[in-house]
């Protein structure tokens, strides 16, 4: 029973981090992530600075954004008519994956020795 229930919640963090999954799914918010990790700045970056760095339209770089804004990852910033984008500095949706990552590690590894596999 109890592997039953924690299945469950394995799944239920599975869903969870559906956006988050979906948004690094794709190489060009994979490099959008690394470029604004680079550049380091606190106060965030405009559409063109990352049409610049990603080397993309504007309206690409609205798309790749809307996804990173909706998994938590990128925030925005507005200032009049200018919206500047930054990553969350708590980084919420990092530490979602990376708890998902151990807790399936640590059900494979009770798995593989319960099965007498090493």
């Amino acid at each position: 029973m109890k592997e039953n229930c924690e299945s469950q919640k394995l799944a239920e963090e599975f869903a969870s981090c559906q956006e988050s999954f979906i948004a690094l799914g794709d190489e060009t918010r994979i490099h959008i992530i690394v470029e604004m990790l680079k550049l380091g700045d606190k106060k965030g970056i405009r559409v063109g600075q990352i049409c610049h760095i990603a080397n993309l339209s504007r309206p690409a770089v609205s798309h790749h954004m809307h996804y990173l804004k909706q998994a938590g990852f990128v925030k925005v910033r507005k200032e009049g008519t200018k919206n500047y984008y930054y990553l969350d500095a708590d980084l919420a949706s990092f530490q979602k994956v990376i708890d998902l990552c151990h807790h399936a590690m640590e059900m494979a590894e009770r798995s593989k020795k319960e099965k007498g596999i090493e």
